[in-house]
């Protein structure tokens, strides 16, 4: 027999895209609503006062009261190996990478410290209300079985994969074409598709691969169409020079991806800043998704996102925090700085739209959207619970509104981990804030 649970709180979710021509038909909302879930699914969401009733007394109804239920936020760029170097002062990309990325990720050789970073990480994620990520580990085989480890501790969904780089960084964090191919297929057999994990190929960028590892990762590809592949794009303007220095024959940055077969559904660029129109054209045609990480395109000064081109392309879009070049975990946070970003661009970015590049559109990008990323009868059953009361200045300003959308903006531009009251992860907690205990 399904064990049935019930949550009553405000519940919000997205059913299209709210920037689409489905109008007011793509954001269902319930002031005071309920969601019924069985054995970790969805079965039901709906006003309290048509459900209430219905429910028999061996269900457990957990109240939220007062409390805004969101569906899991998605995360769809970040690097779990970066969480001790979050915040380093001064440089832009390449020299980032040699002062602080690169010394860091030498430590993964050892599975102890990775495991102990992989689990405050995850912690981390559920913290802060992300119920599904796209990660970045090292080059090291140990830090994919550390992440997957944590991450199926705690049944979260979530995709990783080994970095594979063989020139331009630290001896210490190459491997080879031959090696990369080896040690990645060996990782995805033991781990895609166990419980809620996928696998990742993962060059870093085109920069640190040469064409032989490019064209092994191509292989991979073709091996295993249902896996992702995960890496950067165009982020740094001395970046993309260096790489038409490296592939003078490649028509542009994505090119290199292209002539390798790297770039089709289930490809995730991040950060995407500086590409022309044909860029755009051919990571629709070929269904790739693009990861929007506003925090770290400020902090690394690399540049502004277009939201709009991106969406006039027809290319899926999630968001992603890019930790540690971003600033933090929070998705929240996150949205604000993406706000920012697309204003001064003289593009907008709605509330309901925020929401849904943080769920319903990160799931799309992610080609996860049958699975998460709403409340649709049979979705996985991650969701987060925010209480928009957990800050002074956040309970004052919400004192003068009793209107979903004001309500979600200020949470969207004012809040953080301090939001979170809950994360459930299939049905099931995840995270309890203790002031909500």
């Amino acid at each position: 027999m399904a064990r049935v649970k019930a949550f009553r709180a405000s519940i919000l979710h997205c059913l299209a895209d709210p920037g689409s021509d489905t109008g007011s038909n793509a954001v269902e909302y319930f002031d005071d609503g309920v969601m019924i879930v069985a054995d970790g699914f969805v079965s039901e969401v709906g006003p309290a006062g048509a459900l209430l009733p219905s429910l028999s007394d061996d269900i457990e109804l957990t109240n939220f009261t007062g409390k805004l239920i969101i569906p899991g936020m998605i995360d769809c760029h970040v690097h779990y190996p970066q969480i001790d170097i979050i915040a380093s002062y001064g440089e832009q990309l390449l020299d980032w990478l040699t002062r602080y990325a690169f010394p860091v990720e030498g430590k993964f050789s050892d599975l102890s410290y990775a495991s102990e970073v992989a689990n405050f990480f995850a912690d981390a994620l559920l913290r802060n209300g992300t119920t599904t990520a796209l990660v970045f580990s090292t080059v090291h085989p140990q830090s994919v079985d550390a992440m997957f480890t944590a991450a199926k501790q705690r049944n979260m969904r979530l995709i990783t994969g080994k970095v594979v780089m063989d020139r331009n960084c630290p001896q210490g964090l190459r491997d080879t074409a031959e090696s990369a191919y080896r040690e990645s297929r060996e990782l995805i057999e033991k781990w895609h598709g166990d419980d809620r994990l996928g696998y990742a190929i993962t060059p870093r960028f085109a920069v640190t691969s040469t064409e032989a590892q490019l064209a092994s990762m191509g292989r991979l590809a073709q091996d295993f169409p249902d896996v992702h592949i995960h890496t950067h794009l165009a982020e740094n303007k001395a970046e993309g020079d260096l790489v038409a220095e490296q592939f003078p024959w490649s028509r542009s940055y994505l090119d290199v991806y292209q002539r390798y077969g790297l770039v089709r559904e289930r490809s995730m660029f991040a950060h995407c800043l500086h590409l022309d129109q044909e860029d755009w054209h051919t990571m629709a045609e070929l269904k790739a998704s693009i990861a929007f990480c506003p925090t770290s395109n400020l902090f690394l000064g690399s540049g502004l996102f277009d939201l709009h081109a991106a969406e006039q392309a027809g290319i899926r879009v999630g968001v992603g925090t890019d930790v540690g070049g971003g600033t933090s975990l929070s998705m929240l946070t996150t949205l604000s700085e993406g706000y920012k970003v697309l204003h001064l661009q003289e593009q907008s970015l709605a509330p309901f739209k925020a929401l849904y590049l943080a769920t319903l559109g990160a799931a799309k990008a992610l080609y996860l959207e049958d699975r998460i990323g709403n409340f649709s009868a049979g979705k996985e059953a991650d969701f987060v619970v925010l209480d928009a009361l957990s800050a002074p200045m956040t309970a004052r300003r919400l004192s003068h509104t009793d209107e979903i959308t004001e309500t979600l903006f200020a949470l969207l531009m004012m809040g953080d981990d301090r939001s979170v009251a809950a994360t459930y992860v299939m049905g099931a907690p995840a995270y309890i804030a203790s002031s909500a205990a």
